[in-house]
């Protein structure tokens, strides 16, 4: 998810987000432990997206 993408979302939106996003890496995790993932590169960019979304959640927060 591109961060124009994320900056148009409220604060609760982006939580969510913050939220599924963790619930999905978690899984990939488990796959990965499982010998059951074979796209490892999803990792890396699930953890990029929940990073982009941590950062434009706090950019908001620190604006009000």
């Amino acid at each position: 998810m591109k961060a124009a993408e994320l900056r148009q979302k409220d604060v609760a939106g982006l939580q969510a987000e913050v939220k599924e996003l963790q619930k999905a890496h978690f899984s990939l995790r488990m796959q990965k432990a499982t010998q059951q993932l074979n796209n490892t590169a999803t990792l890396r960019s699930t953890r990029r997206d929940i990073a982009r979304a941590k950062t434009v959640l706090a950019q908001k927060q620190a604006a009000k």
